[in-house]
């Protein structure tokens, strides 16, 4: 039996989205693998078309390899958890009974929260929180006194800090402006032909 799925508030989608809810509604990866399917389609798209495609990005597969069992698992989370939630936000519009999903205008606002961090990419929280660290632990070493760091004026010492965050915060920034799920994915697909 079907459940007609309706937003809490029918004035919903007229509103701006929180942070706080994009964050909450794209920390899911399959959500962000239906977005992403969405802006790839101009019309509306069937749920079985969208289960196949995010089934055959999980497993990294093409979609013709993807196994009815993979198929069937995302599809039945797509169903009953991840698109009625989408929906509630007015992220997407999701007809349960027909099985079809289409964009909302918030969708195409949402391709800034899309960025992603390839497989290769540095880990820069890990960074950034080692960097803290050790800064940190100069500030220590210096507030207690301890020789030979005290040769250094402190004042020096956090110019070098200073300098160090900001070229990694710009670096960062620079390599990371245009990263978008979307286009990295095109980037995989002309690197595998």
């Amino acid at each position: 039996m079907s459940k007609q799925v309706e937003r809490s508030d029918s004035t919903e989608m007229d509103a701006d989205l929180s942070k706080g809810e994009i964050f909450d509604v794209l920390q899911n990866e399959r959500r962000r693998y239906t977005l992403q399917y969405l802006r790839e389609h101009d019309g509306p798209v069937q749920l079985g078309d969208l289960a196949s495609h995010v089934a055959a990005q999980e497993y990294d597969c093409p979609n013709t390899d993807v196994t009815s069992a993979q198929r069937k698992r995302v599809y039945t989370t797509l169903q009953q958890s991840h698109l009625p939630r989408m929906h509630e936000t007015g992220i997407i519009d999701y007809d349960d009974k027909n099985g079809t999903i289409s964009k909302t205008a918030h969708t195409e606002e949402l391709t800034v929260y899309l960025e992603i961090v390839p497989g290769s990419e540095f880990p820069w929280r890990e960074y950034y929180l080692s960097l803290g660290a050790v800064s940190l632990s100069i500030v220590t070493i210096l507030w207690v006194g301890v020789y030979p760091f005290t040769v250094i004026p402190p004042l020096v010492w956090t110019t070098l800090i200073a300098v160090v965050l900001s070229v990694s915060a710009g670096y960062h920034t620079y390599a990371g402006r245009e990263m978008t799920l979307t286009e990295y994915v095109a980037q995989e697909a002309e690197s595998e032909d």
